[in-house]
């Protein structure tokens, strides 16, 4: 074990237990002076100590390893760029925030979201914008919900995958399954037919199937009903950590973790994860083999982080042509910008020029973290002529050191940084002032205005000394 800080961590741990650094040291047989220096990181932690801590304490030693801490030092830069351009904090107090003081970093993170959610509720009382809006719809605080799970709820799993088990779930015959368990348990009756894709009838006790539906589809719809009708306190219990009972965003909660249920149920976490892997993850085959769509089986990798049966971290993600993000999940470091669009140069817009292929990318971030990232365009067509139909591009990343496991990564030459395309969380907030493709000046950083020069760079941003004008003359006047 190399050195190891975890002053912030430990003085925590023994302010939750109500222990004064003397009580502590009695407790662990350390000095009050060692135990001091080291919740003040001038001693390492080491491996002896570490025992202690954790016998004495009863924690894990997973409890003080450093954490991974990517993820909230982009949300802090996202949600306080303004603060950065400012001068009156930097990326690196952020990144020390992160390290050493994770709730304060979140307290901050949610203090600069709300700053932003009232300079928003202003605009619109003083006449910029039109209607009264929300700035934080439910559909976005469903978003940060599942978010801040990493797309991963542990008893809904499991239960998925126990009710899978004690069925008889198979494959090739799920749909035949599951409506045996709708009406043998529950005495629903399936019907097709309709306008709608799917409806159910608690009157009649009918759940009607478009049958426009896929094979695949119908099954999802199967399994969802199943949901509510098993583990409806379940789902309720959940999407009342954050939304209160019955509001919309509660509502929305809820649909979403029942169809996370029915993901699970259909695609048993054993089975899938074993699957994934010997395939190295291999999108289409996945789809193939367990017949259901492109995105479901995206969408399904990315919640593969059961604890001692991880698969590969996956962010996922859902958007249309015109950069609108309908669906975003993830269980990496990859942030999802809040403030305005996404980065032009990711791989998923151009997915769009080639529908069917898998677009595969290595990708750079501001941080110097790399992902590989797999798009394709899929499109939904309600039927008939003249009808318009539904287009999105369906991505799926991962961190650049699991690429390996990944039948995408073949050919490329993965240790070459050079070859990675550099993008960033959207125009606004981007930390790369000389990209050409740049659609938005970034936020609170003035720009050079001359109209002598002009370059390759949209938005030229001024690093000249400050005290310094536009033509680099002093402001003496």
């Amino acid at each position: 074990m190399g050195k190891a800080f975890a002053g912030a961590r430990l003085r925590r741990l023994r302010e939750d237990r109500g222990l004064s650094q003397a009580a502590m040291a009695r407790l662990v047989d350390l000095s009050p002076s060692y135990l001091n220096q080291l919740e003040h990181d001038a001693r390492p932690l080491t491996v002896p100590v570490l025992l202690r801590l954790t016998e004495a304490l009863g924690v894990d030693a997973g409890y003080f390893a450093p954490p991974d801490t990517a993820r909230l030092t982009a949300e802090l830069r996202d949600a306080l760029g303004e603060e950065i351009a400012a001068g009156r904090v930097t990326p690196g107090d952020l990144d020390e925030a992160a390290s050493r003081l994770p709730a304060v970093a979140r307290l901050l993170l949610d203090l600069g979201r709300d700053r932003r959610a009232l300079a928003e509720q202003l605009a619109v009382l003083a006449g910029e914008r039109g209607p009264a809006t929300d700035p934080r719809t439910p559909h976005e605080q469903v978003r940060e919900f599942f978010y801040r799970h990493q797309n991963y709820f542990h008893e809904l799993d499991t239960a998925a995958e126990e009710l899978a088990t004690g069925i008889g779930l198979r494959r090739g015959e799920v749909r035949t399954v599951l409506a045996e368990r709708l009406a043998s348990r529950h005495g629903v009756r399936i019907a097709t037919g309709g306008d709608q894709l799917h409806r159910y009838d608690p009157r009649t006790l009918t759940l009607t199937l478009s049958d426009r539906l896929r094979p695949g589809q119908q099954a999802f719809r199967m399994a969802t009903q199943l949901a509510y009708l098993e583990h409806d306190p379940l789902l309720s219990d959940l999407a009342a950590q954050d939304s209160p009972p019955d509001s919309t965003a509660w509502s929305l909660t809820r649909i979403g973790l029942a169809n996370y249920f029915a993901a699970a149920l259909v695609l048993p976490y054993t089975a899938f994860h074993a699957e994934a892997g010997a395939a190295r993850y291999d999108i289409e085959h996945l789809a193939d083999h367990f017949a259901v769509g492109y995105e479901t089986v995206c969408h399904r990798l990315s919640t593969l982080q059961r604890p001692r049966l991880r698969g590969v971290p996956f962010s996922f993600v859902r958007v249309d042509r015109a950069g609108n993000v309908s669906k975003r999940q993830s269980a990496t470091d990859f942030h999802f910008s809040r403030t305005g669009g996404t980065c032009p140069l990711w791989n998923v817009y151009e997915a769009f020029a080639a529908p069917g292929r898998v677009h595969v990318q290595v990708a750079a971030m501001p941080d110097g973290r790399r992902y590989l990232w797999t798009a394709r365009a899929v499109t939904r067509s309600p039927g008939g002529w003249g009808r318009p139909g539904k287009t999105f591009a369906i991505g799926l990343g991962c961190e650049l050191r699991h690429a390996g496991r990944l039948v995408y990564s073949a050919g490329l030459d993965l240790d070459d940084q050079s070859a990675a395309t550099p993008i960033g969380l959207g125009c606004k907030v981007c930390e790369r002032p000389a990209c050409p493709q740049r659609a938005a000046p970034p936020i609170g950083r003035p720009l050079t205005i001359d109209q002598h020069t002009s370059s390759f760079v949209p938005y030229p941003v001024h690093t000249r000394p400050e005290g310094q004008g536009l033509s680099g003359r002093s402001r003496d006047w």
